[in-house]
């Protein structure tokens, strides 16, 4: 699966969000300034390229959808990240966030319980 650049996965996140949506309705999403119309769907073809998102004509319009979970696309980006940057191990990316204070015990506590609840099914 492809990585998208910032400005893609911003676009994904507001499509993930309306499920099917234009254009039009998707820089509504936007905060101000808004981007331009064009902008936003040149990156929309590019995600159809990529295999992202389809459209299905409405009117002389088209309405365009995810065709991957935001669910999927998360689950690659953090094996990427884990693979990338913390050689493939969860335990070393979690000791990280634990040593440099980005997690707090009460999100340990929470995570070791979300684990234990996994071992019991």
């Amino acid at each position: 699966m492809k990585q998208l650049t910032k400005a893609e996965e911003e676009i994904m996140q507001y499509l993930w969000q309306l499920e099917l949506a234009s254009v039009k309705e998707l820089i509504g999403l936007f905060p101000e300034p808004k981007p331009a119309y064009n902008t936003v769907s040149t990156i929309i073809r590019i995600l159809e390229t990529k295999g992202f998102v389809d459209h299905q004509q409405k009117g002389k319009g088209y309405l365009y959808y995810p065709t991957i979970t935001k669910e999927t696309y998360s689950k690659q980006t953090t094996h990427r990240l884990v693979e990338g940057y913390f050689q493939g191990s969860f335990k070393s990316m979690v000791s990280f966030f634990t040593k440099s204070n980005d997690i707090s015990v009460n999100d340990l506590e929470a995570i070791l319980k979300e684990i234990q609840s996994k071992k019991g099914k």
